[in-house]
C-alpha cells in the first residue's frame, strides 16, 4: 500500500530541469497528502516555484512529471498535482490533469512539445556532472591530457559517478565500464588536444547552473518565509 513515504520518494525522483536537482530537495513540494478510499488510496500533492512568473514550460515539465510519478505508484486510485501561487497555474494543472501536452495547455500559444527543451537541460546536466568526474580524477592526480583515456570504470563509487551515469541513461550515451569518459553530445570520444576546452565549457554549465540552484532556494525563502525542511 502506498504511504505518504513512498510518495515522498516518488516525488524525489522528479528533478527540476534547469537547476538538476530534486524538487523535494529545492523545497517546491509545499504539501503532500495520502487519503484512504476504498478502491485505493489518492495521492494529493501542491507545488510551488520561488517568483509567480517562473517559466511555464519549465512549471509544467515539474507539474507533469510530478503527477507521473506519483501515478505509477502501485495501487494508488487517483492522482491531483496541482502548482500554486503561478501565473499560468490553472492552464497547467487542467492540462496535465487531462494528459492534453504542453501544446494543449496553451492553445493558440504553443506549438509542439517539449522534449527538445528536456533534452537540452539533459545535455547541460550532463556536461556538469562530466566536469565534477573530471575534477575528482584531477584532485586524485590525473594529468588533464590523460583524462581522454579515462573510461567511465576510472571513476571511482561516488556521488560525482551516480549523477554522470543517471545523466548518460537519460540522453542514450555511452555508460558501460569501458565507455570513454569525456566525450561530446553526441557520445564520441573528445580528443587529448580539446579536453581542456571541453572541461571549461563543462564547468562554465556547472557553475551556472549550481548558481541558478541558490539564487532559486534564496527567492523560494523569500516568497515563502520558510525553509526547505519538506511538504507538510
Amino acid at each position: 500500500m502506498t504511504d505518504r513515504a513512498a510518495a515522498w520518494s516518488a516525488l524525489a525522483t522528479v528533478r527540476d530541469p534547469e537547476l538538476d536537482e530534486p524538487i523535494t530537495d529545492l523545497g517546491f513540494v509545499a504539501e503532500l497528502t495520502i487519503e484512504p478510499a476504498v478502491d485505493g488510496p489518492g495521492v494529493r500533492a501542491r507545488l510551488r516555484l520561488p517568483t509567480y512568473f517562473c517559466a511555464p514550460n519549465f512549471a509544467y515539465l515539474m507539474v507533469a512529471d510530478a503527477y507521473d510519478a506519483l501515478a505509477g505508484l502501485p495501487g494508488v486510485a487517483s492522482v491531483d498535482v496541482r502548482l500554486e501561487d503561478h501565473f499560468a497555474a490553472e492552464e497547467i494543472n487542467a492540462g496535465v490533469a487531462a494528459g492534453a501536452g504542453f501544446g494543449g495547455s496553451f492553445p493558440g500559444q504553443a506549438t509542439g512539445e517539449l522534449a527538445e527543451l528536456r533534452r537540452t537541460f539533459h545535455r547541460k546536466a550532463h556536461a556538469a556532472c562530466l566536469e565534477r568526474a573530471c575534477r575528482r580524477l584531477l584532485a586524485e592526480g590525473w594529468q588533464i591530457e590523460s583524462l581522454a583515456d579515462a573510461r567511465l570504470a576510472d571513476v571511482p563509487e561516488s556521488p560525482e559517478r551516480a549523477g554522470l551515469l543517471r545523466r548518460r541513461a537519460d540522453l542514450g550515451l555511452p555508460d558501460g565500464p569501458d565507455a570513454p569518459l569525456v566525450i561530446d553530445d553526441g557520445g564520441a570520444p573528445v580528443p587529448p588536444g580539446q579536453v581542456a576546452p571541453r572541461l571549461r565549457f563543462a564547468r562554465t554549465v556547472r557553475v551556472s547552473i549550481e548558481g541558478n540552484s541558490g539564487w532559486c532556494r534564496g527567492l523560494l525563502r523569500t516568497r515563502y518565509e520558510t525553509t526547505e525542511e519538506g511538504a507538510t
